[in-house]
């Protein structure tokens, strides 16, 4: 088992990697399509897009990839019924932002050019749904192949299309060529699926393997929903965040050209950079859920407790040295990535506490495969109450999108500080 982690943990880190790599040329290909007016209004969008994106999946993936790994029932009967479900709640949501769009894009959002990106969302919504549950059983098999090959194919398929399509929807103006970076995600996502089913197992599916076990059932939602709950209650402090700022800052006196160009600066340039090392620890977290998930259901806590260590050494063996660059020379990264210098003097501010988001991820999946999600969950809602009650006190202080700054940076030395003792207590 010890082997199989390190090399499922390289081979993500590498496919990672390589993402990340065509992430980056991907945001500096969109960046220089859509220029930066077109960034500050896809940032506005985007904290609406993750919302539904959450809602959407339900969490399912982890919960997969925690039942399967337990290797308790066949894989089929706990993928398989859950497929024709959640294409009918996906229909329901698609239905519900249809009713909700206008109001967020004109009452909310005060940007009536949001209105069509926010419908695209719900196209693709049940593409990515899929995907993700797919990719959730393949983490529970160990078999991290697959969603590293089908992640690189998604990101190869973004670029072509973001190169291609959106730089030729620009003539028809900057709101078409916005909605258009999001329904691309439908073919990327959709490029995804087709790789991970030629990775599935020849097996011959009856109907009965459709039936739903209600026991199964609700093993899934037992571990889906508080982790749903966990990533709801970030993906709602995100979806509020330009609401809130966008409402706060007029009313103290700043422009809304002002906020929407500052909100996509560092939305669309400061987080990006300093989330770069997060493809290696996403590769450690995704590693580590299957791994913990079954030596602490066996009871071999001295197992994973060193996996849990080995998970967060490696995550700060990357992270410091990073952060140390960001700090000292923001302006090279910044420069090289996005050819611009906008944003800069918000990176050596943020960098360091960034350092404890790195450690995250692979926390919160430790929390997962222990069996405490709704322990993650709490901290969470901690954390999501923490950045919003700032961001509003902050904002009235008239120091700009600085509260924005100072409110992520309170929501995460909260998550990370509260994941780190409850695990510390569970493992004791």
């Amino acid at each position: 088992m010890k082997n199989k982690f390190i090399k499922s943990t390289i081979i993500l880190i590498m496919g990672g990697f390589i993402t990340k790599i065509l992430g980056m040329i991907i945001k500096i290909a969109l960046t220089r399509t859509i220029k930066t007016e077109g960034i500050s209004l896809y940032m506005l969008v985007l904290p609406t897009f993750n919302l539904f994106i959450t809602l959407c999946s339900l969490g399912l993936p982890t919960a997969i990839t925690k039942l399967v790994s337990e290797r308790k029932k066949k894989s089929k009967k706990i993928v398989l019924p859950l497929i024709p479900i959640v294409l009918i709640y996906n229909l329901f949501l698609i239905g519900i932002l249809f009713i909700v769009a206008k109001i967020l894009s004109d009452n909310l959002l005060h940007n009536a050019n949001t209105y069509y990106p926010i419908i695209a969302i719900g196209a693709t919504l049940p593409f990515i749904c899929i995907s993700s549950i797919i990719k959730g059983y393949f983490f529970g098999k160990e078999k991290v192949f697959p969603n590293t090959l089908s992640n690189i194919i998604e990101q190869l398929v973004r670029l072509l299309l973001t190169v291609t399509i959106v730089a030729k929807m620009m003539s028809f103006g900057l709101v078409v060529a916005v909605t258009f970076v999001v329904l691309i995600n439908i073919v990327s996502e959709l490029s995804s699926i087709i790789v991970l089913i030629l990775f599935l197992p020849k097996e011959k599916i009856f109907r009965d393997d459709f039936k739903r076990d209600n026991a199964t059932i609700k093993d899934i939602m037992g571990i889906s929903l508080p982790t749903t709950g966990s990533r709801l209650i970030g993906s709602i402090t995100y979806f509020f965040e330009p609401i809130i700022l966008t409402n706060i800052l007029k009313f103290v006196g700043y422009s809304t050209d002002y906020i929407a160009l500052e909100y996509g600066i560092i939305n669309g340039y400061v987080y990006p950079l300093l989330l770069l090392p997060s493809f290696f620890t996403m590769a450690i977290s995704s590693s580590i859920l299957p791994v913990v998930s079954n030596s602490y259901s066996n009871n071999n806590r001295s197992y994973t407790k060193q996996k849990i260590k080995q998970a967060l050494f490696f995550s700060l063996l990357i992270g410091i040295p990073i952060t140390l660059i960001f700090i000292f020379i923001p302006e090279i990264p910044l420069k090289l990535v996005y050819n611009t210098t906008l944003g800069l003097k918000y990176i050596p501010i943020v960098a360091p506490f960034f350092i404890l988001h790195y450690i995250q991820a692979p926390l919160t999946s430790s929390l997962n495969g222990m069996g405490y999600s709704k322990e993650a969950m709490k901290g969470t809602i901690y954390g999501g109450i923490i950045r919003i009650v700032s961001l509003i006190i902050f904002s009235l202080f008239k120091i700009g999108l600085w509260s924005l700054i100072l409110s992520s940076i309170l929501n995460i030395m909260t998550v990370t500080i509260h994941h780190a003792y409850f695990i510390r207590k569970y493992l004791k």
